[in-house]
């Protein structure tokens, strides 16, 4: 089994990449930074994917202390042929490129609306409200906070976490953590400084076959490592 920092770096960046561009959380970040500060927007998605990675990482460092190595192997193995096969048939079925983007627009007007609302609803009790702000508010932007979380629990439970999880189970968890904030950053900024514009021109077919195909080497890949060890 390759423990070498390099090795898991390139393998965590590929897949990281692959597996952010044209996700819920980059999209998310895209339409954030058309409506709020980017440089809020930014930091709040970054410090978000960071935490989820480092996670992630820790998670899968972890793994073979509770259960034999060879078991996280052979479960890490399945885990990228089952998202590999599950990838490349979403990408041959999916009807079109743009229904992500809307369906993550929709959720976002939703809120926006639903938070407008109680805003007119309760202008008479501002000055009370600003007495008794949530103990974050004291110190991150409310700009932040929300750029925060709708990228962490947008990641939990995510393909790519739990890619992360497995990777970092069989690889060198440094080097899984220093390709993941990495792809995460490039992906985040992208989304950032490019806009919906450039969200709305990313080919999601594309992107879901191309990780479909990055997850299928991986796993090749740990089998092939597995026989010649």
């Amino acid at each position: 089994m390759g423990f070498s920092l390099l090795e898991g770096f390139a393998k965590s960046l590929a897949m990281t990449i692959l597996s952010e561009i044209g996700d819920n959380t980059f999209f998310a970040a895209a339409i954030l930074a058309m409506r709020h500060p980017r440089s809020h927007v930014l930091a709040g998605c970054l410090v978000s994917l960071i935490i989820t990675t480092i996670l992630s990482a820790a998670l899968g460092y972890a793994a073979p202390n509770l259960v034999p190595r060879e078991w996280t192997h052979h479960i890490t193995t399945l885990l990228f042929f089952v998202f590999g096969i599950w990838s490349l048939w979403e990408g041959f079925t999916e009807d079109g490129d743009d229904d992500e983007l809307a369906e993550v627009e929709a959720k976002l007007n939703a809120d926006s609306k639903g938070k407008s609302r109680n805003k007119e609803n309760s202008k008479d009790d501002d000055d009370l409200k600003k007495s008794k702000r949530p103990f974050l508010t004291q110190f991150f932007s409310p700009f932040f906070i929300k750029a925060f979380s709708i990228t962490f629990f947008g990641e939990w439970g995510d393909r790519s976490q739990i890619a992360t999880i497995g990777l970092a189970a069989d690889e060198n968890p440094f080097g899984v953590v220093l390709g993941g904030i990495l792809g995460q950053a490039l992906c985040t900024v992208l989304a950032v400084v490019g806009g919906k514009g450039l969200a709305s021109h990313i080919s999601e077919k594309i992107v879901t076959l191309a990780s479909g195909a990055l997850f299928i080497a991986f796993g090749v890949h740990s089998l092939l490592s597995y026989v010649d060890g």
